[in-house]
């Protein structure tokens, strides 16, 4: 099951600080972030649905994070 979502986050440092989070999901394959995105993409590659996790991690360490279709 792949996952898009539209954030904030705008620089490798800042991935860098949401890794451990991510990482620590179990049902979560692969992801990674597209920067050069104007949308700054976050695709998420999962076993099952995480959007309303992986929105919360995001949102609480100060990131907009929305879901697309």
């Amino acid at each position: 099951m792949i996952s898009v979502f539209k954030t904030s986050v705008s620089s490798k440092k800042k991935i860098l600080s949401l890794r451990p989070y991510l990482n620590n999901l179990k049902n979560i394959r692969q992801w990674n972030f597209d920067l050069e995105d104007r949308d700054r993409i976050l695709r998420i590659d999962s076993d099952s649905p995480v959007s309303v996790t992986v929105i919360g991690i995001l949102n609480r360490r100060g990131f907009d994070c929305i879901e697309l279709d």
